[in-house]
């Protein structure tokens, strides 16, 4: 018995897992129980959130296009993911992936989250951007830990207002907004 595993064929496992690849899912993890989390994430996809991962995390964008907002110093940038583009993203900065191409295919590889290490999860004012709610967690599963996170964002509009001028973020409105080609 191999005490390691067999190289994968990766287009095979894409062909095999592309239903997974798309909402609601848009993601799989290729690897369970490895010291990496490698992830390929698929279009169309859309956030409202900033992750702050207290780690690199590397993106290999292989198919199609996409975008990540970056929240860098108050200042809301745009940073393309053009096809074949490679990006290691330093820890802490905030950043919110966008793929409106419902082709798109991104490879993500981060660390495993030693016990204790903390990701955050940010939402900020559309208006002047300041830091409207922050959510903390020991991440250990992004497709059953973050959902109840977020809805309970999105539910509470005491929670989506924005403290320094008021504005209240429209949620999960703005997710519908941006998949329809809006701007929220």
């Amino acid at each position: 018995m191999f005490t390691y595993g067999k190289p994968l064929n990766f287009q095979r496992w894409l062909d095999d897992h592309k239903d997974l690849l798309k909402p609601p899912v848009g993601n799989q993890q290729v690897w369970k129980d490895a010291d990496f989390l490698v992830t390929v994430v698929g279009g169309p996809n859309f956030r409202t959130d900033f992750h702050d991962d207290p780690m690199e995390e590397f993106f290999y964008q292989f198919k199609g296009n996409a975008y990540l907002n970056i929240m860098d110093r108050g200042q809301l940038e745009r940073l393309e993911l053009e096809e074949g583009a490679i990006f290691l993203l330093p820890p802490h900065l905030r950043h919110s992936p966008q793929r409106p191409d419902p082709e798109s295919r991104c490879l993500v590889i981060e660390r495993q989250r030693p016990q204790g290490t903390i990701d955050g999860f940010e939402w900020y004012c559309l208006n002047c951007n300041g830091l409207v709610h922050r959510v903390e967690v020991q991440l250990k599963n992004i497709v059953t830990d973050l959902p109840p996170l977020f809805d309970v964002f999105y539910a509470n509009e005491n929670l989506r207002k924005c403290p320094q001028c008021g504005q209240v973020h429209p949620g999960k409105a703005a997710i519908d907004a941006m998949a329809r080609g809006e701007k929220s």
